[in-house]
């Protein structure tokens, strides 16, 4: 039952985003006077759809996709010489078509955030947006570089005073490349480098640091001795074995590095303190094999809830949107670098997992969801890989910089080797969903 849940959430999810993407191809191509003939939700057989005016609007077999059939929108079509016809328009219309599509999927990602945040924006406080160390983990980079627990980073790369999403951002994209820092501790400022290594697991750079602040129990795994001791959600931390807890990292180091000595853990609840005896057990099921008592800690953020005008919530979603995308980039410059590793990235599976979970949280999780994936799906189809969007504008540019069409022979070549491409992507990323969820050995 839970994986019909999810599977139907993930069509709405995708369903909406490709509605959305192929109504920017279609508006674009009725304002050209493109003749349309099909619009299709899903690829495959036709199931069932009405008719109207020309073009055939159906629901295809396979749901997971869709498209817009332009008349003559291949060299091999039958009705080229149609003046209404997709290759019969000037190639800076069809330039527009195909760009229209992941157009339209920023426009549906920037204004699903500014809608969110007219009804709720949150703001993390001051202190946590402050970029402090709460823990350095044993011979990480960082550690090697000479950063302590404490220590504030005021300078990164030159920009001053960044914040902990800066670091991090700038962290994931640096494998193997060094980020300049100025530290500042007990008064004093120095300068630092440290040179993220590529973990191999995550698929990105990983310097081995925490940020300082509360940390809070997102998740209480049934049956594990947490549970069994009484903590639950929403509890906050304040100490193991009498050394205070102001970092993820450190809490699972002590957790992990327990040898299986029950551990003193002292949380707040409501306000009121408590003590609870914990027992930890080795799971195998983990990857690495560790100790573990069966929690999800995160940072606890403060927030400040407000409601934000449209033009300040159109700005604010932009300036996010903006950050996405260039954090998407520099994903894939990583990759294509080998500083980071493809295993990152989510297929269909690992999207419906992330739609169920989003559902159930509530509209808001479900909205902001669909914002970052709309924001993915628009870049990926600018990728210059044939087939994509990307692909027919490299192509378009491409002839209007020799000012004449490619050959048919050419232009069929790179399709296939473009159709052959994304079906290897499909299947990798298939794989790499599968892979996360088995369990290892």
């Amino acid at each position: 039952m839970l994986i019909v849940e999810k599977i139907l959430w993930l069509l709405v999810l995708i369903g909406v985003m490709i509605m959305i993407h192929e109504l920017g191809h279609f508006w674009a191509a009725r304002f050209f006077d493109v003749k349309v003939e099909a619009f299709s939700f899903g690829f495959g057989p036709r199931l069932f759809g009405f008719r109207r005016g020309e073009t055939d609007y159906r629901f295809s077999l396979i749901l997971f996709g869709g498209y817009v059939k332009m008349a003559g929108e291949q060299a091999t079509d039958e009705n080229l010489d149609d003046p209404r016809s997709f290759m019969a328009k000037p190639r800076w219309q069809r330039l527009i078509i195909a760009f229209a599509g992941p157009f339209m999927n920023v426009v549906l990602a920037v204004g699903v955030l500014t809608g969110l945040f007219m009804v709720k924006y949150q703001k993390p406080s001051d202190a946590d947006l402050q970029a402090v160390i709460g823990h350095v983990i044993p011979d990480s980079p960082a550690a090697k570089a000479g950063i302590q627990d404490g220590d504030r980073i005021v300078k990164l790369d030159g920009h001053a005073n960044p914040t902990w999403e800066d670091v991090g951002l700038k962290e994931i994209a640096s494998a193997y490349r060094p980020m300049y820092l100025t530290i500042e501790r007990n008064g004093r400022r120095f300068d630092a480098i440290v040179t993220p290594t590529l973990n191999e697991r995550l698929g990105f750079g990983y310097a081995g640091w925490d940020e300082r602040g509360e940390v809070q129990l997102a998740e209480i795994t049934p049956g594990y001795p947490a549970e069994k001791a009484g903590l639950q959600k929403g509890d906050v931390l304040i100490s193991v074995d009498g050394q205070p807890i102001h970092s993820v990292y450190k809490f699972q180091e002590m957790t992990k590095n327990s040898g299986g000595h029950a551990l003193d853990v002292a949380y707040s609840r409501n306000g009121v303190e408590h003590h609870s005896t914990i027992q930890p057990i080795f799971s195998k099921m983990e990857e690495p094999a560790r100790w573990m008592i069966g929690v999800a800690p995160q940072q606890r953020l403060h927030l400040t809830t407000t409601r934000l005008s449209l033009p300040e919530a159109l700005r604010e979603s932009i300036r996010q949107n903006a950050k996405g995308a260039m954090l998407i980039g520099s994903f894939l410059k990583g990759v294509v670098q080998r500083r980071m590793s493809a295993r990152t990235i989510t297929g269909p599976i690992g999207i419906a997992q992330l739609a169920g979970e989003a559902a159930r949280e509530g509209p808001w999780a479900f909205f902001m969801l669909m914002s970052m994936v709309s924001l993915n799906l628009a870049i990926f189809n600018l990728l210059p890989i044939p087939i994509l969007d990307g692909g027919m504008i490299l192509m378009l540019l491409v002839e209007m910089v020799m000012q004449r069409d490619l050959s048919l022979s050419a232009k069929e070549a790179v399709l296939k080797l473009g159709f052959v491409f994304i079906l290897m992507i499909v299947a990798f990323v298939i794989y790499n969903d599968i892979s996360k969820i088995l369990p290892p050995g």
